[in-house]
């Protein structure tokens, strides 16, 4: 599907129930008990800009693989965990996480737009669960935040913490800018995709504080989900003076092949985005058959080098399970010589493949 279907977001309602997707020709009826099964433990939630992005009529849509819920999901292996990355073991007051030296992870809000099938949040997220931090939490996490001077850089998650209204996070963002040695504060969001209108001027200038630099990251995972409306969503906070960086997940049979990693590489630096991260699928339970293989992402990784340039390179990382943080694995192009050469200590691979001693013979 090459355009976005036409919809009326105003008249239309964020879907939640397997029912609703059903009726909008997103699920089949001989999968309502499962998909009942699925709703009652991981929550469910397509805004109308994302049904948008859907054509019901391809059973591998690569947008509803993201969003539409599936038996699979029922399936849990005994390698994958609630807490895949380790939150909880680096969690000194509820609602921060402070895993490595210089920043923090703020988690104000546990709710978001959309819900994706491959969250590693996914048992902490959603209706059933704390929809944000109480006043006295929100409190308790700033003054941990305010008492640790090491802390240079604080980052929004949650949930999507644009979710917060305008007034929430320009309190938050006051307290923050009292603090002297927080320097830069990073929101990580998927709104402008899920729900661009609520990409307001409102919502923008509480994003912004005196004296500390923000950025966001913006998570998407297929070349569709910049639409028009996303592409101006972020373009309105880029204006503002704010900064974008991506973060994508490599997902089996969504962004799995080099022309739609590539699409979507592209489509950032279009719109004035950094690719930054591409993650490798955590292990989170139920997500099995949306994770790839670690060779298979090394091999889409070393054919876009030789595709795009530098601007449109991300990070490929994996978050070690336990709570030990990313780690980059990326395809590897040092090896040391073959001894052939005394003075070519190491082969260097290009962008086809072959193999360069360095330094040159002779040199």
């Amino acid at each position: 599907m090459s355009e976005v279907r036409k919809l009326d977001v105003a008249a239309a309602a964020t879907l939640r129930h397997p029912d609703e997707l059903i009726a909008r020709g997103l699920a089949a009826t001989q999968d309502r008990v499962v998909l009942e099964d699925v709703a009652a433990r991981y929550a469910i939630a397509l805004t109308p800009a994302v049904v948008a992005l859907i054509d019901p009529t391809d059973p591998h849509d690569p947008i509803a693989r993201q969003y539409v819920p599936r038996a699979e999901e029922l399936d849990a292996l005994p390698i994958e965990r609630a807490d895949p990355i380790g939150d909880a073991a680096h969690s000194p007051v509820e609602g921060i996480v402070h895993r490595h030296r210089d920043r923090v992870l703020f988690k104000p809000v546990h709710v978001c737009a959309v819900y994706c099938r491959f969250c590693f949040r996914r048992e902490s997220v959603g209706p059933g669960k704390d929809n944000a931090l109480s006043t006295e939490a929100t409190t308790k996490a700033l003054d941990y935040i305010r008492t640790h001077p090491e802390i240079w850089e604080v980052i929004f998650t949650g949930g999507d913490p644009l979710m917060l209204s305008p007034r929430r996070l320009a309190d938050i963002m006051a307290a923050l800018g009292s603090i002297d040695h927080v320097k830069i504060i990073r929101f990580h969001t998927r709104l402008p995709v899920a729900d661009p209108e609520r990409i307001t001027p409102a919502l923008v200038r509480a994003l912004t504080v005196p004296r500390k630099t923000v950025w966001m990251a913006l998570h998407a995972n297929h070349p569709r989900e910049l639409s028009e409306a996303a592409r101006a969503a972020c373009a309105r906070i880029i204006d503002a003076g704010i900064p974008m960086v991506s973060q994508s997940v490599l997902l089996s049979g969504v962004n799995d092949d080099v022309d739609t990693l590539e699409a979507l590489m592209r489509g950032f630096v279009e719109c004035r985005i950094k690719p930054y991260y591409l993650h490798h699928g955590d292990l989170a339970p139920g997500t099995a058959h949306l994770r790839t293989t670690l060779e298979a992402g090394q091999a889409l990784l070393r054919e876009l080098r030789g595709r795009v340039s530098g601007l449109c390179q991300p990070h490929y990382v994996l978050d070690i399970p336990g709570g030990y943080g990313k780690a980059p694995v990326g395809p590897n192009y040092l090896f040391t010589g073959d001894g052939s050469d005394s003075k070519s200590r190491y082969r260097v691979a290009d962008y086809c493949g072959d193999l360069h001693a360095y330094p040159p013979p002779g040199a």
